[in-house]
Formats: structure tokens, C-alpha cells, sequence
């Protein structure tokens, strides 16, 4: 009988290991806690996979229709996911008119910090859209490809600098020697005097180009948003990349998220 119920506790087991499991977790941020999601495939006791940390851009959240199609891209890779929302986002802490990209990397270096070490992970890739590519590409700049396996930059802002040195953000122009302490912008939304300073003096490209691993860009031909011009200048500051341009998707992927997520976790998966 004993035997019976041991060969019954592992099959059950080996059967709860083949379906894949999402978490929801909180980390610490640059401006209190991170609302973050886990997902991850099923996996045999002392199995590892890669995890690829989803970056999501300016005003948006880890609920993205992109984001979410990316994780279960990978899951059915067999990799792990964690998106999350940055301060002044979503259902994490911190208030919008305080975010700049600066203490954006510190959250996502916080987050890399946390997923490093989980026992199931083999290496981490970053993964990031519009805002949240600027922070990738700077983060795997500053972190190196000893902890930073590779990188996918999708429709990756970079235009932000140039666009708080004209003194235009959205359409809404400000003076840029001397900006305001808050600008509306749209939604609701206004960014903070801090943001524009920062943006005006952000290295983007050349701290990204310190990344020597695989890289991957992947914009749409039809972004309003952010040329992807500026796609091609990190095809060109990267030297071990490839591009990959989607003729008629806008700066969101709308209608293009399974192709774009494909793409990237193929060269993921690479």
C-alpha cells in the first residue's frame, strides 16, 4: 500500500511539473514596492531556465498586450518571464511626476538583483519596449554581459533625449532651458521638471553600446511615435545585433504583438 501511494505521490508530481506556474511578487523599488508577475514553464526538480526580465514603456504597465503575449511566447519556450510595473505605474508605488529613467534602471536593476538568484534561473535577458527599451539597453550597458545574457529592444525610445532638448514631449512644448515643474501631457498624465533634466542629459547610446551580447531590435515601419531611425542606430552601435523592421505596425505593435513576440523569443531561445 505504501508503495502504491509513493508511486501515485510521483506521477502526480511529474504531472503538476509539466504545466507551467505564474506568480505574482513584490520587490523593492527606487520608490517603494514593485508589483511584479512570475511566470515561468513547467520545470523538473532541479531544473533551470532562462528568465527574461519585460521592460513595458512610458505610461504603461506588466499587463501590456505585448508583454503578456511575450511571457506566454517564452513559457512555451521553455523560459521564464517576470514583468513588472515601474514607480509611478500600475499597481506599483511611487508617483508618475517622480519617474525618470534613471530610477527606472534602478528598478529594473533591483528587479534583475531579485530574479538573479532564484535557484530555477540560468542566466538572465532583458527585454524591453519604447521607455522600457532605453532602460534595457542602458541597464545591460551598465551591467555587462557577464550577468546580462542578451537583449531585445522593441520600438526602443531613444528619441526621448532629443525630444526634451527641443522642449516638445507629446505634441506639448515647454522651455527647455528652463522646464516647468510638471507638464501635462495626456490622460491625465504630467511629467516632472526631474524627467525632463534627466532625459536631456541621458548617455543612452553611448552607455548601451558597453553591452557586448546578442541584441535584437525589432520596430515598426509605421511608429509615429519613435522613427525607427533610431533602431538602426543601435543596429549600428551594436556588434553582435540584428534588426528586424515590421512593415505597417505602429509604435505599440497593435495587431503585431504574436509576431514581434515571436521574434523575440525566438532570438531568445538562440
Amino acid at each position: 500500500m505504501k508503495k502504491f501511494f509513493a508511486v501515485m505521490m510521483f506521477v502526480l508530481l511529474s504531472a503538476f511539473s509539466a504545466f507551467g506556474e505564474t506568480l505574482n511578487v513584490t520587490i523593492d523599488g527606487s520608490k517603494g514596492k514593485l508589483s511584479a508577475v512570475i511566470q515561468k514553464p513547467g520545470l523538473k526538480q532541479g531544473e533551470k531556465c532562462r528568465m527574461v526580465m519585460l521592460l513595458h514603456g512610458f505610461t504603461g504597465s506588466k499587463n501590456d498586450k505585448l508583454l503578456t503575449t511575450l511571457a506566454d511566447t517564452l513559457e512555451s519556450c521553455g523560459a521564464a518571464s517576470i514583468r513588472f510595473d515601474f514607480n509611478g505605474h500600475g499597481q506599483s508605488e511611487g508617483a508618475f511626476t517622480d519617474m525618470t529613467v534613471l530610477n527606472e534602471i534602478e528598478d529594473a536593476r533591483k528587479v534583475f538583483e531579485y530574479v538573479r538568484d532564484l535557484r530555477y534561473v540560468d542566466g538572465v535577458s532583458v527585454a524591453g519596449h519604447s521607455q522600457g527599451g532605453v532602460v534595457a539597453g542602458m541597464l545591460a550597458g551598465e551591467l555587462g554581459a557577464e550577468d546580462i545574457h542578451s537583449v531585445v529592444l522593441l520600438a526602443p525610445a531613444a528619441v526621448l533625449r532629443d525630444d526634451a532638448l527641443r522642449g516638445n514631449v507629446f505634441g506639448v512644448a515647454f522651455d527647455a532651458g528652463n522646464p516647468p515643474e510638471s507638464v501635462k501631457i495626456f490622460d491625465g498624465y504630467s511629467i516632472g521638471r526631474e524627467y525632463i533634466l534627466t532625459a536631456q542629459t541621458l548617455q543612452i547610446f553611448p552607455t548601451a553600446e558597453k553591452f557586448t551580447g546578442p541584441a535584437c531590435l525589432i520596430h515598426g515601419t509605421a511608429d509615429r511615435i519613435v522613427p525607427y531611425t533610431y533602431s538602426e542606430h543601435y543596429r549600428r552601435i551594436y556588434r553582435n545585433s540584428e534588426l528586424h523592421l515590421l512593415p505597417g505596425a505602429d509604435h505599440g505593435f497593435t495587431g503585431f504583438e504574436k509576431i514581434a513576440a515571436k521574434i523575440a523569443a525566438d532570438f531568445l531561445a538562440k
